[in-house]
């Protein structure tokens, strides 16, 4: 047979050849004078020796590693299962019982005894005097008094009396300095082919030869401390019997200790990573790509990421990112993952979390991609024969400076009887995409673009949205035209709905529109006839019960937003201004043609409406125009309702119908009310009916409150970003707009278009306008404190 000692991941064998175990020689230290012990009752004996030349010359194989060790392990016991010495149930032999094993030592004064101060620490202590009825004050290995219960106590050390405090130090150090885990594991296999169970003080003697205090607590400690070979069969107060296990259970524990071993082993070359990677400069830190190059890395890495997001798949990630967080002296919170992650390099400085949380599809599938250029190069267009060519009109598209998709653009003409016919144009992304094909289907699943001050996920992939889709100045570009006659006073007199070629003239800025119109030039007259149009418009509709809820709008570009401190370009977009409030009128007016359209010619559409029925806007009379007043009203509003069959009024709009019709590049809701439509014009049936449509609708809406959500959600950190940066004394215009509780209310600060609260002084209204420093800003945790400035 081969005994095998297992220690610190080397291994040392004994062949069949060698000495029997009872005749082998151990290392071990004790006081100046070793010798011969008695034999134990348990008939066996290691005899101790003064020297480790005996047991260093003793026949050896080289060390192995791990799995070497572990397939040597279970050779071994295998082949004592073989040697069927193995019962299924362990006993005390001899005619020995267990209660006689088990007589409990009565405490006494001066008593070495091991106690249990907490769920985590076990100290050494000597008995000092009873404390009550069954507690003892002890003096431990710290040098603190205390008073214990009789349960804390694990060990009474035999053999002590009158054992001196001050010396617990010294008989601790010479128990760990005498521990041979190798020794509890000659003992296990001698144990077990007997059939014996153990005491410490047996065990002591049986490999140490002794039963002197140093060697039963060096027993006790290696059995007590044992999760392989040994398990408690019984015990009584501080006396414990301990049985060996089977070989089965050794060998699946043994499997459970290297594997743990190994994780631990690969857990700390994990944490050195992320030291050495947190240690380098910036621009030094490993790629994110370098982190996903091994498999057991990356799903570390991963781990830690998911944790970041609240988004762990199981259990086992979860555990994973804690102990990663443990190792490395971090509380286990997932802003903690977050700045580990940005210290290391995997995160940008300005990660988006939400993006990551919310799963948004940031890229194209190279599938995708394919088919969107083939469709440029391929596709013809199915209306071709059918467009009315409007290429004499001087067509405006008006859009933020950094717009990448124009969908939409405007002419305007005044008829010989002097009345206003405008032309709403909006690009055809039919002429390419059918329904149901496979750009359609992701289109849907996406539901919308997604706008963020850092970058766009565009509803379809860039280059089909851009040079195929996308109205471009100066180029012929298929169009959906809506032309509309109005009445003097703003009302629709005649309308068509058309497929169409233009040529649009300028893109224009908001900011470039606005001044265009206050020059007035003669040579942009059509511009001032839809300046005047939207303005009939916007009185119509107030005749109408239209609630006006214009506000100031934040607007934020990132540029480089990698960089730890990108650049933040800011603008405030007040919607009362001349162009904004000209392109609001005239999608308003493309929206309310459409409905009528669908409703005359039974089509069904996405018709949405909102009800205002309790909405008294004379009761906002008293609060000023604008911000403050369009907050109150919004903050009343109820949400909007969708009818795929017919109209619904939308109270809000003051109109009796409305479809969102204008951005089928970026939101797929109106791509939907192209294909019905395209449909019609061409004669054919609808591709959708009112059942689908709204099967439809209930995906791509949930998709599009996700995309509000994270566009709102970024807008804000920038926007609180931006805020850190500006010095401390900077002094901010801030509007009331109405109270939260006692003095502290809801803010808009005027600067930069971002709401907030803060406490202001007594006397102040709402309306009134204050000045406010920001106090502190953390974007990361959506922190903005605003203190007011007392003139």
């Amino acid at each position: 047979m081969m005994a095998v000692r297992a220690v610190n991941s080397c291994s040392i064998f004994r062949s069949a050849a060698c000495p029997p175990i009872a005749s082998f020689r151990c290392r071990f230290y004790h006081f100046e004078a070793l010798q011969l012990r008695r034999k134990s009752k348990l008939g066996y004996r290691l005899p101790t020796c003064r020297s480790e030349q005996y047991f260093l010359s003793q026949p050896r194989s080289r060390s192995l590693s791990v799995q070497s060790l572990f397939d040597s392990v279970m050779e071994e016991l295998g082949a004592l299962r073989k040697r069927k010495r193995v019962y299924a149930k362990v006993g005390v032999t001899g005619g020995e019982l267990l209660t006689d094993k088990l007589e409990n030592k009565v405490l006494q004064k001066g008593l070495l005894l091991e106690f249990k101060k907490d769920s985590e620490r076990v100290l050494l202590a000597v008995a000092q005097r009873p404390d009550g009825k069954k507690n003892w004050m002890v003096y431990d290995q710290n040098g603190v008094s205390s008073s214990i219960k009789p349960q804390q106590i694990t060990f009474i050390v035999p053999g002590v009396e009158n054992f001196d405090h001050t010396e617990i130090s010294n008989f601790i150090q010479k128990a760990q300095d005498n521990l041979d885990p190798a020794l509890l594991e000659f003992a296990w296999v001698e144990l077990l082919e007997n059939n014996k169970s153990v005491t410490a003080e047996e065990l002591a003697e049986m490999i140490y030869g002794s039963t002197e205090p140093l060697e039963s607590y060096c027993a006790h400690l290696l059995l007590s401390k044992d999760e392989i070979f040994f398990s408690v069969q019984a015990t009584k107060g501080s006396r414990s019997i301990y049985a060996p296990r089977s070989t089965v259970q050794v060998e699946e524990l043994l499997r459970r200790k290297l594997a743990k071993e190994a994780a631990e082993k690969e857990l700390q070359e994990f944490v050195q990573l992320l030291m050495s990677a947190k240690a380098m400069p910036s621009h030094a830190k490993p790629l994110k790509s370098s982190w996903m190059a091994e498999e057991k890395i990356q799903q570390k890495i991963e781990s830690l990421e998911a944790y970041a997001i609240d988004a762990c798949k199981d259990d086992d990630q979860r555990k994973t990112a804690g102990m990663i967080l443990k190792a490395m002296g971090l509380a286990k919170t997932a802003s903690s993952a977050v700045n580990l992650l940005i210290d290391i390099g995997y995160f940008p400085v300005h990660v988006n979390l939400d993006v990551l949380k919310f799963s948004i599809h940031t890229d194209h599938s190279e599938e995708i991609t394919s088919a969107a250029e083939s469709l440029l190069v391929h596709s013809t267009d199915p209306d071709e024969l059918n467009r009315k060519d409007l290429t004499h009109l001087k067509v405006y598209a008006i859009d933020v400076d950094e717009a990448d998709e124009l969908d939409d653009a405007l002419s305007a003409v005044r008829l010989q009887d002097g009345r206003i016919k405008v032309y709403i144009h909006v690009a055809d992304p039919t002429r390419y995409i059918e329904p149901g094909s496979l750009l359609d289907k992701e289109a849907m699943r996406r539901g919308t673009s997604v706008f963020l001050p850092t970058t766009t996920y565009p509803m379809f992939p860039e280059k089909l949205a851009m040079e195929g889709m996308s109205l471009k100045q100066g180029e012929l570009c298929n169009a959906v035209t809506v032309s509309v006659v109005l009445h003097s006073n703003g009302s629709i007199a005649e309308y068509s709905v058309d497929n169409s070629i233009i040529k649009p003239t300028y893109m224009l800025t908001y900011e470039s529109a606005t001044e265009l119109l206050h020059l007035n030039l003669e040579e942009e007259a059509e511009l001032k006839i839809l300046s005047e149009a939207a303005a009939l418009r916007l009185n119509w509709r107030r005749q109408q019960g239209a609630i006006d809820t214009v506000t100031i709008e934040p607007r934020i570009k990132v540029v480089n937003p990698e960089d730890p401190e990108p650049f933040i370009n800011l603008y405030v977009e007040n919607q009362a201004e001349p162009a904004m409030r000209l392109v609001s009128e005239m999608m308003i007016l493309c929206g309310e043609v459409i409905a009528t359209y669908g409703s005359v010619n039974n089509l069904s559409l996405p018709y949405r409406g909102q009800p205002q029925s309790n909405i008294d806007v004379s009761a906002f009379a008293h609060l000023p125009e604008g911000p403050v007043r369009s907050s109150a009203i919004v903050k009343i509003m109820r949400a909007a309702e969708i009818d795929f069959r017919k109209p619904i009024r939308h109270g809000v709009l003051g109109l009796p119908g409305y479809v969102q019709f204008t951005s089928p590049i970026r939101r797929y809701m109106d791509l939907l009310a192209h294909y019905q439509v395209k449909a019609f014009l061409r004669g054919e049936s609808p591709p959708f009916s009112a059942g689908q449509l709204e099967g439809m609708a209930s995906i791509v809406n949930m998709q599009t409150r996700v995309a509000r959500r994270l566009s709102s959600s970024s807008l804000r950190y920038w926007i609180i970003e931006f805020l850190r940066r500006q010095p401390k004394e900077k002094r901010y215009r801030a509007l009331i707009l109405r109270f939260i509780k006692d003095r502290n209310v809801a803010l808009l600060l005027v600067e930069v278009g971002l709401q907030a609260s803060a406490w202001v002084s007594v006397g102040t209204q709402i309306g009134d306008e204050i000045e406010v420093q920001v106090e502190e800003a953390q974007p990361r945790d959506d922190v903005l404190f605003l203190k007011e400035v007392i003139r």
